[in-house]
């Protein structure tokens, strides 16, 4: 089964997102807007419960952090993905350390860029134009993140929590 480690934001931060996504994003109906933490990996369901007593242990070891965001950005011309660009604040950047570093499955693909897509898989035209607009728009949030989830994936390609992990909670 395919797993994935993500925090989501408040709902109105999801809500601002959505408003997006729903135009500009293939994956809106998929899963909700989010930070992913860990990228997907497989696992079998007899493993899974010691990768969730390793999440636990993160989880504990963790005091909750601020989730800043105060722009949007893209990853062109790599692909032509918008996102709202998530401040890599000391909190998160060693959330994301300790889950690479606590042998769950899979190691990295890309760089860690914290980020919430709201929009991908535009054309190049397209792209240009709905960055242009957008990036005009005031996107500054701010929010204490006290939790992050592994989420597990259905076969319909959805996203949906197989639990909640609280930081800093035993």
């Amino acid at each position: 089964m395919k797993y994935g480690i993500a925090l989501f934001p408040s709902k109105q931060i999801q809500d601002i997102a959505n408003s997006y996504r729903k135009r500009y994003d293939p994956h809106y109906a998929l899963i909700p807007p989010h930070v992913t933490l860990k990228e997907a990996f497989e696992a079998e369901e007899d493993h899974i419960e010691e990768v969730v007593q390793k999440l636990s242990k993160v989880a504990k070891d963790t005091q909750p952090f601020s989730l800043m965001i105060n722009k949007l950005s893209t990853f062109s011309p790599v692909t032509n993905t918008i996102y709202m660009k998530v401040e890599p604040v000391d909190g998160l950047m060693e959330l994301h350390q300790k889950l690479h570093k606590s042998d769950i499955p899979n190691g990295q693909t890309f760089s860690f860029v914290p980020h919430i897509t709201i929009a991908q898989k535009l054309s190049d035209d397209e792209h240009s134009d709905v960055y242009g607009s957008l990036r005009m728009i005031s996107h500054e949030f701010e929010e204490t993140v006290d939790r992050f989830q592994l989420l597990y994936q259905l076969e319909n390609g959805s996203w949906t929590v197989y639990e909640t992990f609280r930081l800093g909670k035993g």
